[in-house]
Parts: structure tokens; sequence; C-alpha cells
């Protein structure tokens, strides 16, 4: 349960930087704002960990490390072409492609998580009011969704038996390469509204949330992790309320109660009933 609940915080965490990300990408240019984002988180996890990783942390963070990247390069660059609603909605469909991707791998499905799914799905529907045209920005960020499940999905099979610190350490190491390689060293220096956003997704959503989210992953299956990533639009929305002094209506409200009872419904439905052989899905 603690796993569970840590792992909630993160999301909190990533829900709020929506905003804070949209406002900083409007200052200042994705590519650079990235580039400091995780070299900051990097340093942060070198002095936290303080050892060097063990060559298997060391090829798995870099696999994970790479497509992190590619899931927050198409995320940002879309959330620049529309809005924050529409960029969580569509990144929360990651809950859909979590448990296809783990399909592919072996891992089969069971009814309720459908079920689960589904009604999170709907949710975030409802929450985010829909996307008002699907453009390229859209597309991107289906993309993104698709790399986070894709992240998920493989930590979820190669962190246990790892230690998650030097993990998360080399993914964020992995995320500050391929950013760098950008050749953005010469650009002006970001402002202080901006240097507060690197902090903020540096420090608290990258080199933080990232260690928590590998640690968690090693003891909660993909799709369960990706339910608990579906609560990120709920919180998404609270920080667009508390931030940007935003007002939603009866909508909203409920899309944010089905995604919340979806997520505690999945978590409490193994402790409360043994699951059947027959509640396997096989295809």
């Amino acid at each position: 349960m603690i796993y569970v609940l840590f792992f909630v915080a993160v999301t909190a965490v990533w829900g709020w930087t929506f905003v804070v990300v949209k406002n900083a990408i409007s200052q200042y240019p994705t590519l650079p704002f990235l580039q400091l984002r995780f070299l900051l988180a990097f340093l942060v996890m070198v002095i936290l960990v303080r050892r060097l990783p063990t060559r298997k942390e060391l090829l798995v963070g870099l696999v994970a490390g790479a497509v992190l990247a590619a899931g927050y390069l198409t995320q940002t660059i879309g959330l620049a072409l529309i809005t924050p609603g529409n960029a969580g909605l569509i990144t929360g469909l990651l809950v859909l492609f979590t448990p296809l991707i783990d399909r592919i791998f072996g891992v089969p499905l069971r009814r309720r998580t459908i079920v689960a799914v589904i009604v999170a799905v709907v949710g975030i529907g409802m929450l985010t009011g829909g996307p008002s045209g699907f453009g390229l920005g859209d597309l991107l960020v289906v993309a993104c969704a698709v790399l986070f499940a894709l992240h998920i999905v493989l930590l979820g099979r190669w962190s246990p038996g790892l230690a998650p610190a030097p993990l998360a350490m080399v993914q964020m190491g992995a995320c500050a390469l391929i950013f760098s390689a950008g050749g953005t060293w010469s650009l002006r220096a970001p402002s202080a509204d901006v240097w507060i956003a690197i902090v903020i997704t540096g420090v608290f959503a990258s080199a933080l949330a990232y260690y928590i989210q590998t640690w968690a992953q090693a003891h909660i299956d993909a799709s369960r992790t990706a339910l608990i990533i579906a609560m990120e639009p709920a919180w998404a929305v609270a920080a667009a309320v508390v931030l940007a002094g935003q007002r939603f209506g009866l909508l909203q409200a409920a899309g944010a109660a089905l995604v919340l009872a979806a997520i505690v419904g999945h978590e409490l439905a193994p402790l409360k009933f043994k699951a059947p052989e027959h509640e396997r899905i096989e295809t």
C-alpha cells in the first residue's frame, strides 16, 4: 500500500507540471528547457546516489531513459501546440496502451483491469472535456502516451532486483545526454520564472519522481501502475484551478470521480476477491 501512496504523490506533482511546463515553454524554447531540466535532475541524482551503477543498471537505465526522453520530447512539443487539458486527456490514454503492450509480452488481461481502464478513460474524457480537434499537437501527445506506456512496461519487467536510485540516475543521465545533443548550450539564459519551472520539474517531477516510480514499480504490476498514473489529469485540473484560476463544471467533477473510482476499485478488488482462473482473457 505504501508503494501506491508514494506513486499517487508522484502523479500529483506530474499533474501540477502541466501548467508549469506550459507557462515555461511559452517563454523559452522546448529543447533547451528539457536539456536544463534533465541536467539538473541528473546532478541531483548523482549527489543522492554517490555510487556508480552496475552494468545491468546502466543497460536498463539507458534503454528506459531513451524511451522516457522520446516521451517527454513528444509531450512537450505537443503541449506547446494544444491546451494543457487536452494534453492531460491524451497522455492519460496510456492506461489503454499499457495493458496492450504488456499483452505483447505475454501478460494476460483481466476483466477487472479492462473495466477499470474503460472507466478511467471515460472519466478522463469527462474531466478534460475531450479534444476540440485532432491536430499535430494531439498526434504528438498520443505518441508520448504510447512511449510512456512502453516505459512503464519495461521498468515493470526489468527493474525488480535492481537498486532504484542508480537506475533512476542513469535514466535522468540518458535524458540529459539526448537533449544536450541538440547543441543548445549557447542559447540565452532562462528568466527567473523559467528557472523556477526547471527546478520544479528537474528536482521534484524528474529526479525524485522517477526514483519513486522505479522503486514502486518493482512491487506494482504495469497495468495497476497505469491506473495510478490515470490520476494525473485530476491533479492537472486542481493545479489549473489554483495556479491559473480556471473553473470547471459538474461534468469535469464527475470525470474526476470516475477516474478515482476506477483506481480505488482496481486497488481494492484483489483484497476482497480472489480472481478465478476464468477471469483471465486469452487472445
